[in-house]
């Protein structure tokens, strides 16, 4: 196979001389940890005939995540392989094959055997879920089979810290990392971890310096639901970014409550781009239903209007808003995985003494932001267009 050059970072050269069956790489923030196995695995699956499997706990957030991550580090070394995007599977000419299966239905994968098996966020997890992908780590192998655990320490109270790290095991090895050992990090993401230390320490912890930490005062506590198959209006948020992301949320308007559905979260993109990303993802018939926007930009909302979407400026109170919020959204969509990990970790300040502010971390809460805008203002200007139930 030709050389190929490629930037890495520590944590790949770690995975490279890593011998453990059981690797668990915690983490902060923007460290790397799943870019860098996500180039390690592909390393194997051209450099040995392997079997590969990638998990997460639910189907659409792995194919948001890391099947993503997997098309796109693939189609940039031009090298050849075939895929199956149904199926999201991965082959090449020596017999590699690279599988990814969500955990929602594990009778997929208990009669399978691989040599090697990331389960990224693996926080998401049961301890049974863990015990059976171990059990399918029995394939021949003329080295090593490996599983790898990838997470932020979002709880010392975790079975990965509790089940594992606490108890020695010869098998087991854990690599700690944060947003340090990432050279290619960009300066203004660097710079918002190293602020949260003024925000909140347990966030400062457990995303700045990889620490395990408790999340507690989480501010919602929305149940994951299916996509309602009936609804009385649709209404839509955008929150703008450009070195964040930015993110547009659908609200499920059903019986006078709000179901919120991730509909695109990318950073990167000037408004142009993001209004044409958007306008492959949302129907024509659906740009006239109402959009509300982050009001501090109205430039980019005048864009958007002149590109013929019905949007105007949220409300963008945040205590007010979120309070609000708490009565009216009875639910995330499975299919909404950037979603549910902000939800997860969407807290209250707390200060250097422990005292519990009414203000909210900022931090990892865009689409929350969005889905607020468009709840709050819809429902506080008496839900101004009513739609007929229609094609979503």
């Amino acid at each position: 196979m030709e050389t190929i050059r490629v930037k890495i970072t520590p944590i790949f050269l770690w995975l490279t001389q890593t011998k453990k069956r059981i690797n668990v790489l915690v983490g902060g923030a923007g460290s790397s940890k799943s870019y860098s196995l996500a180039q390690f695995l592909i390393s194997k699956f051209y450099s040995e005939q392997t079997r590969i499997l990638v998990v997460r706990k639910t189907t659409p957030a792995l194919r948001e995540s890391c099947y993503k991550l997997f098309t796109e580090i693939l189609a940039s070394l031009e090298l050849d392989y075939s895929i199956n995007r149904t199926e999201m599977r991965f082959e090449n000419d020596i017999g590699s094959e690279i599988v990814l299966k969500g955990l929602d239905d594990p009778e997929k994968i208990k009669s399978a055997e691989f040599n090697y098996i990331w389960c990224e966020e693996a926080t998401e997890l049961t301890i049974d879920d863990y015990r059976q992908l171990n059990l399918r780590l029995r394939r021949k192998t003329n080295s090593i089979n490996q599983i790898f655990l990838s997470c932020n320490p979002i709880s010392s109270l975790h079975w990965i810290k509790t089940e594992i790290e606490d108890k020695p095991n010869d098998e087991v090895i854990f690599n700690y990392s944060t947003y340090k050992d990432n050279p290619f990090l960009d300066d203004v993401y660097r710079k918002q971890l190293e602020e949260l230390i003024n925000q909140d320490i347990n966030y400062y912890n457990i995303y700045a310096l990889g620490k395990w930490g408790i999340l507690k005062d989480l501010i919602y506590s929305f149940k994951v639901v299916d996509k309602p198959d009936h609804w009385d209006d649709i209404i839509y948020g955008v929150d703008f970014g450009f070195n964040a992301p930015s993110a547009v949320v659908k609200a499920y308007i059903v019986d006078d409550k709000a179901i919120w559905r991730e509909v695109f979260y990318q950073s990167g993109l000037t408004n142009s781009q993001l209004i044409a990303k958007l306008n492959d993802i949302i129907p024509l018939h659906h740009r006239t239903r109402q959009f509300y926007a982050d009001s501090a930009e109205p430039a980019r909302i005048q864009e958007f209007y002149d590109a013929g979407y019905n949007i105007k400026p949220a409300d963008k109170s945040v205590i007010d808003g979120i309070d609000y919020c708490k009565t009216k959204v009875i639910g995330i969509t499975k299919d909404s995985p950037n979603l549910i990990k902000e939800k997860q970790s969407y807290k209250y300040k707390e200060d250097k003494n422990g005292n519990v502010l009414e203000e909210p971390v900022k931090f990892n809460d865009h689409l929350l932001d969005a889905g607020r805008y468009a709840t709050y203002t819809y429902f506080k200007q008496g839900k101004p267009n009513i739609y007929i139930m229609g094609e979503d």
